[in-house]
């Protein structure tokens, strides 16, 4: 009553990591893409999330017009006056009476350059105005008031 070694038990040939039954083991040539795709999928909802709030810019309250809404290839320069009267170029506040040097550095196309004034609805008729006349009388020519368009309803 002799035990069995390993190579009595397998018929004489010995058994050894890698083999099975006598076949090796072929490496798989396949990519499992799932964990990939998951990740993607999570990165698409986030970016699709976080978009819209990257493009708040200041809070303004605008009034609703009938006006059409103007088609526009590059984007504008923007000066915002909020409901308390702060003046806003695009997004960084500044002082009325810098209105007119800033957008002299800014402006590519010169006196042509196109600008919209957004004016809250609960702002001042005033500064406003003061705002437009500022950058009327510096000599810009492509100058407009920003407002929502009306909901039927």
């Amino acid at each position: 009553m002799a035990m069995g070694t390993d190579t009595q038990a397998s018929g004489g040939r010995r058994r050894s990591a890698g083999h099975r039954h006598g076949r090796k083991i072929k490496p798989m040539s396949e990519i499992n893409v799932t964990p990939f795709v998951d990740v993607m999928l999570v990165l698409l909802i986030i970016f699709m999330v976080a978009a819209p709030l990257l493009t708040v810019g200041v809070p303004i309250d605008l009034p609703e017009t009938e006006a059409k809404a103007l088609n526009s290839e590059t984007q504008p320069i923007t000066v915002s006056v909020n409901e308390s009267g702060a003046i806003f170029l695009q997004e960084t506040e500044i002082p009325l009476n810098e209105i007119v040097p800033k957008l002299e550095a800014i402006a590519t196309t010169g006196y042509q350059e196109r600008i919209y004034v957004r004016g809250d609805r609960n702002a001042d008729y005033g500064t406003v105005m003061k705002v437009m006349a500022r950058i009327s009388s510096a000599g810009y020519k492509n100058l407009g008031l920003v407002t929502l368009q009306e909901q039927d309803g």
